[in-house]
């Protein structure tokens, strides 16, 4: 347990605590598909081991799932479209038409249900907790 009133949370000189094995796991596990998704996966790790004000921890919260529409959510729902759409991803091209056809349905159906069911209410109420809202 941590000094009085810390609630055990405060290490020696409030230094950032490194990942857990899940969330190490998780990010060893997304790597070397495609340079992107590195330096998306560099990223997360930068943020999650920065030591973030309160300020940018909420806007960080607001950025990753808890605006609609101007979120990470959205970014990745609407690059799931674009891959999945032949017009937008010349690959898809060399596959049969129907198959093309579901593969984009897919795309568009995964960015709309991301827009419209991603939950966003947590992360939203976070960030205003932080914020003082």
């Amino acid at each position: 347990m941590g000094a009085p009133g810390t609630n055990g949370v405060h290490t020696a000189d409030n230094a950032v605590p490194p990942l857990d094995d899940d969330f190490e796991g998780a990010l060893a596990d997304c790597r070397g598909i495609h340079p992107g998704i590195d330096l998306i996966l560099d990223g997360v790790r930068h943020i999650a081991l920065d030591r973030l004000t309160t300020d940018q921890t909420q806007s960080i919260l607001s950025t990753i799932a808890g605006t609609g529409g101007a979120d990470l959510a959205e970014v990745f729902a609407q690059l799931v479209r674009r891959l999945t759409d032949p017009t937008q991803n010349p690959c898809l091209r060399a596959l049969d038409h129907d198959v093309q056809k579901q593969v984009q349905a897919y795309g568009e159906q995964y960015a709309y249900e991301t827009g419209e069911y991603t939950p966003r209410d947590r992360t939203s109420e976070a960030a205003a907790l932080i914020d003082g809202i």
